[in-house]
């Protein structure tokens, strides 16, 4: 079931091709994604309401110019909004609702599909500001641990110095600086301001400097990091012309202990190519990943069972969020 009326992505628009219908799972739950005519995506519980086959193992047909996901068991055809169009074994008959395959609500954003039920309150997914206009999707990868794990780490940086080294933090500078979190008017904690000392801060960079950060919780399950590079290397100074960048995660729990996890990049720099982008942000997450997976718990303890120490402030603020928005799935 899709809880919590949250809006989740749960695939990258180009994997979304004319021909077949792609599977996907969502909190435990197997749904079915398609192309209609003119580009919309659709999203149904991947299950025949006729004799309960996958629907993500059949085709997608236009006809009379309305593209149709059909069942590849018995032929049955389904318009975008669920209901069924044509029964072949009784051409003639007039499908009711009875026999309707359950959609949910879809958008396109960010590069990616985002799905949600009904009772959604919001009519869009998260949105994360004014940022360049040039964005990059990498992704996905799956992670063998819990979504608010993922998002955890992509908010820690005491880790920088270690799990980074050479790219995002060296041994040399390891103290985490004093910072604030802020609680934005949805009650979503970030860190308006934070001074990092990174050797390797972008996918261009060849040399140390000191990047500005800004950090926001945009869902339990997304949040946003944007970087300005601050001064010249060694210092602290106003900020340089160099581009600014931001990147997004955005995490799909799979299920309570898996995730699939994207990257919107976001960037003012035309000159970098997208597969430069691409891959540096590949190398940072798969340097985390056997990290992440060998954290015990897999869900994220909001109820004790873990240290803290000062450099955990916006952590522990994204374990009180999580807890007061009543999330339950993926935590413990």
């Amino acid at each position: 079931m899709i809880e919590q009326g949250l809006w989740h992505p749960v695939a990258a628009i180009a994997e979304l091709g004319v021909e077949r219908p792609l599977a996907v799972t969502l909190l435990g739950d197997d749904l079915v994604l398609w192309r209609g005519v003119g580009g919309a995506a659709h999203a149904f519980t991947d299950r025949c309401p006729h004799r309960g086959a996958r629907l993500s193992l059949g085709r997608l047909r236009v006809v009379d110019g309305e593209t149709r996901l059909a069942c590849g068991y018995h032929g049955w055809q389904f318009g975008g909004e669920g209901g069924c169009r044509h029964i072949p074994a009784a051409p003639e008959a007039k499908p009711g609702a009875a026999q309707s395959a359950r959609a949910w609500r879809t958008r396109q954003a960010h590069g990616l599909v985002w799905v949600a039920a009904d009772e959604a309150p919001a009519a869009a997914p998260p949105d994360p500001g004014a940022l360049p206009a040039r964005a990059v999707v990498c992704g996905p990868f799956d992670v063998d641990t819990s979504a608010p794990r993922a998002v955890e780490n992509f908010l820690d940086t005491a880790h920088f110095g270690f799990i980074h080294e050479g790219w995002l933090g060296d041994a040399v500078h390891t103290e985490v600086p004093p910072y604030e979190v802020v609680l934005d008017a949805e009650g979503r904690p970030g860190v308006p301001h934070y001074l990092a000392w990174q050797p390797r801060a972008s996918s261009t960079s060849t040399e140390g400097g000191w990047i500005a950060y800004r950090y926001q919780v945009l869902s339990p399950y997304a949040a946003l990091l944007v970087k300005q590079a601050a001064g010249v290397v060694g210092g602290a100074g106003e900020a340089a012309a160099a581009p600014t960048e931001a990147y997004a995660l955005w995490a799909c729990p799979v299920a309570e202990e898996r995730c699939r996890v994207w990257f919107t990049m976001y960037t003012s720099d035309a000159a970098v190519s997208d597969a430069e982008l691409i891959d540096f942000e590949t190398r940072i997450f798969t340097q985390d990943q056997p990290v992440l997976e060998s954290q015990r718990p897999k869900r994220l303890p909001l109820s004790g069972g873990e240290a803290h120490g000062p450099a955990d402030r916006l952590s522990v603020a994204y374990r009180r969020y999580l807890r007061d928005a009543g999330i339950r799935y993926g935590v413990c």
